[in-house]
C-alpha cells in the first residue's frame, strides 16, 4: 500500500524537530539515488567529539608530583597500574573495557585544521578536494539502505560531512538530543514556518540542477522518505521520553548526557555512526573549573553508555572513540588571573572502548610532564586506520572523487595499532 503524501507543514516539522537546513540539503533528497548492497554483521561506532581539544594532564595521562601537574589527583580503576582523573570515578570502574591511547602526535594545533585532519585523515586543502569525514566514510561502507533511519547522525555540533562522497552520506544533523525526529508535535510560528517554506523551494531547485530530475520527482523522492522514517517504528529511536526518569538521570542532566543516551537509542536501530560533540574544552584560562564540569558531564554519560550496550549485547559491536582537537599544553600559561593551558597537538590522548578490542590496557607513553611521546607515538593516520580496522573497513581501499581520482580512505604510511586488533 502507498505511503500518504507528506504536506508541506509535516515535512517542517522535521526541522521544528531540531534537524538543520543543511542536513536536510544533504540527507533527505539524496535518497533519490539508488542504495548499495546491505551488509550484515557489521559493527557501529560513536564518536564522542571533544570540542576544543580536552587537556591530557587533567584527564587520562596525569603527572602528580610534577610542576605543573595541576589541582587533579589520579585515582585507581578497575584495571590495576591504570589511573585517570578523580573526576572520573564512574568511568574508572570501565577501563577493562577501554584503551587509553597516550601516544597521540598528530601536528595540527588550530582548531579547524585540526579537526579537519582528525575526522579524515587529510590535510585541508589537500588537491583541492573536500574529503569526507570518518562518519560518512562508515556510511559509504556499512550501509544498509533498506532501513529508513539514516546512516549517520551528528548531535550537537554540526559535524563534518561527506565531501566528495555527495549528500548521500552527509549526517543527519540533530542541533538537540532531546527534539529528535519523532518529536513532532510542536506547530512552528507562521512567520517560521514562511521562511522555511521558501527554504524548501530553494532545496528543491538546487536539488533539480545537481541530479538533473523532475521537481515533482525530487518532490516525491523527498517526501517518501520523510513519511517512511516518521511512520516507522524505528522513528521512536529518536524519543528521549521513552526512557524513563532514572535512565535519564544516569546518563546526567546535560545536552552531552542526552546525546550519549540518544547515540544508544540509535545504535540499537542499526544506524551506522552517531557523532555526539561536547563542547567547552578549550581551557586557555580557567583550565580546572572547566575540566571539573565537564568532566562531571562525560564522567556518567560515558558509563551509562558502556553500561547499556554490555547489557544489551552490544558493546563488542559498538566502538565508543572518546578524542578531541588535540591536547593541551603541559606547562600552566600566567596571562590571567586564571590560568589554562594552551594548545598541544604533539602529545595527548585518545580513549577507545568496546567494538572488540583489547582493553584493559594503555598504549604509549609521555614524559615525565606529559611533553613528549616517548614509546608508540600515533599519529593521525595511525588512529584512522586503527579505527577503520577494528570496524571492518579497509583503510587501504581506494574511492573516486566525481571526476574518476581515486582517494584512499586513508593515506599511505599509516601504522595501525596491532596491540588493539
Amino acid at each position: 500500500m502507498n505511503k500518504p503524501a507528506l504536506s508541506r507543514r509535516e515535512f517542517f516539522k522535521l526541522s521544528a524537530a531540531g534537524v538543520t537546513a543543511t542536513s536536510l540539503s544533504g540527507w533527505l533528497p539524496l535518497l533519490a539515488k539508488e542504495a548499495a548492497q546491505t551488509k550484515s554483521g557489521i559493527k557501529r561506532c560513536i564518536l564522542l567529539w571533544m570540542e576544543g581539544g580536552p587537556s591530557h594532564k587533567d584527564t587520562f595521562d596525569l603527572k602528580p608530583g610534577t610542576k605543573d601537574a595541576g589541582e587533579f589527583k589520579p585515582i585507581s580503576t578497575s584495571v590495576p597500574g591504570i589511573q585517570i582523573s578523580e573526576h572520573l570515578p564512574k568511568l574508572a570502574k570501565h577501563m577493562h573495557h577501554a584503551a587509553i591511547l597516550r601516544g597521540m602526535s598528530t601536528g595540527e594545533g588550530s582548531h579547524g585544521r585540526a579537526r579537519y585532519y582528525l575526522h579524515t585523515g587529510y590535510k585541508e586543502g589537500v588537491g583541492g578536494i573536500v574529503h569526507p569525514s570518518l562518519g560518512s566514510t562508515i556510511s559509504a561502507e556499512l550501509t544498509d539502505n533498506e532501513s529508513p533511519m539514516p546512516n549517520f547522525v551528528a548531535i550537537g555540533r554540526a559535524a563534518y560531512g561527506a565531501g566528495f562522497l555527495g549528500p548521500k552520506h552527509e549526517p543527519l544533523a540533530l542541533a538537540r538530543a532531546d527534539r529528535g525526529v519523532a518529536n513532532l508535535q510542536s506547530i512552528l510560528a507562521k512567520p517560521q514556518f514562511d521562511r522555511r517554506v521558501g527554504l524548501l523551494e530553494k532545496m528543491e531547485k538546487a536539488f533539480h540542477k545537481e541530479y538533473k530530475v523532475s521537481s515533482s520527482e525530487a518532490h516525491a523522492t523527498t517526501y517518501r522518505r520523510a513519511v517512511s522514517l516518521m511512520q516507522s517504528k524505528e522513528a521512536k529511536a529518536f524519543d528521549l521520553s521513552q526512557e524513563s526518569a532514572a535512565t535519564r538521570a544516569r546518563y546526567g542532566s546535560s545536552p552531552f548526557g542526552d546525546g550519549c543516551l540518544l547515540a544508544r537509542r540509535l545504535i540499537e536501530n542499526d544506524v551506522s555512526f552517531v557523532e555526539v560533540s561536547s563542547g567547552g574544552w578549550d581551557t586557555h584560562q580557567d583550565n580546572w573549573n572547566k575540566v571539573k564540569r565537564l568532566s562531571n558531564q562525560i564522567d556518567p554519560a560515558m558509563s551509562a553508555l558502556v553500561e547499556d550496550l554490555q547489557q544489551r549485547g552490544l558493546l563488542d559491536s559498538t566502538l565508543i572513540v572518546w578524542m578531541g582537537d588535540f591536547g593541551r599544553t603541559p606547562k600552566i600559561n600566567s596571562r590571567s588571573s586564571k590560568p589554562g593551558r594552551d594548545h598541544y597537538p604533539r602529545a595527548w590522548s585518545t580513549v577507545l572502548l568496546g567494538g572488540g578490542i583489547k582493553g584493559g590496557q594503555v598504549i604509549g607513553k609521555t614524559d615525565k610532564e606529559g611533553a613528549k611521546v616517548v614509546d608508540r607515538p600515533i599519529g593521525t593516520l595511525d588512529f584512522l586506520s586503527t579505527v577503520c580496522q577494528i570496524l571492518g573497513v579497509n583503510p587501504n581501499k581506494n574511492r573516486n572523487t566525481p571526476n574518476g581520482r581515486p582517494i584512499r580512505i586513508v593515506e599511505k604510511g599509516a601504522k595501525p595499532i596491532i596491540d588493539l586488533l
